[in-house]
């Protein structure tokens, strides 16, 4: 059964970093905090991914460089085995590329560890079905996209590499502005019936399965026009 996004009166949380320290100091914040129980340390991101498996935590506090298997990788283990756990990313530095994949991947947030007083607002955050992304909440993820998309500095490609026509490029174009179908079918005057056929096509072409997924694509490889 999937999980809804109602906080629980216990927080689960597995705490995955190869710093003991770290570690500690997580678990610290967590028990001072009240709310949050520790299912489980992780020292790297095999481990992670098979403690994940076995404590299912509401959420995973993931180092992104770790060693036998890197943040980035055992996150996509974590969603590719099909775990609902919500991870966020625990990190000293992350490239705004990165932060891309790492919500391509599926992860509801990033908390740097420099930051670490904001933990537990973020957890609380990303249990209410909000990200928590740059020391704030966000409740709309395109929000998110379009902040990576200014900070994108890849040149624009060619939309016609994967056979995109140039209605599903300005379709593509509204999708990361976050504009709905009946938006998107008034800025272009033809109705709501062939804007979402237009996204069936754009779906099979790029191999997403949703808006964000496509939003998210279309920054990473340059479809995205400033």
């Amino acid at each position: 059964m999937k999980r809804t996004t109602v906080k629980p009166a216990v927080v689960t949380v597995l705490i995955a970093d190869d710093d003991p320290i770290v570690r500690q100091a997580v678990r610290s914040v967590l028990d001072v905090s009240g709310g949050f129980r520790v299912a489980g340390e992780a020292e790297d991101g095999k481990m992670a991914a098979e403690l994940v498996k076995e404590t299912d935590p509401d959420i995973l506090l993931l180092d992104l460089l770790m060693p036998n298997l890197p943040g980035l990788e055992a996150l996509r283990a974590i969603t590719t085995a099909g775990s609902e756990v919500r991870t966020i990313l625990l990190c000293s530095a992350i490239s705004a590329k990165q932060v891309l994949e790492a919500l391509q991947l599926g992860a509801r947030g990033v908390i740097l560890k420099k930051r670490v007083a904001e933990l537990v607002p973020a957890l609380e955050a990303v249990m209410r079905g909000q990200y928590w992304i740059e020391s704030q909440s966000v409740s709309n993820v395109v929000q998110i996209v379009q902040q990576l998309a200014a900070a994108n500095t890849q040149p624009p490609q060619p939309q016609n590499r994967f056979g995109l026509t140039a209605r599903e490029t300005e379709i593509i174009s509204f999708i990361t502005q976050g504009c709905m179908n009946r938006d998107i079918a008034n800025s272009l005057s033809i109705t709501e019936e062939t804007v979402k056929r237009h996204l069936t096509n754009i779906f099979n072409k790029v191999g997403m399965s949703n808006r964000l997924e496509l939003a998210l694509f279309a920054i990473e490889h340059g479809l995205v026009r400033k």
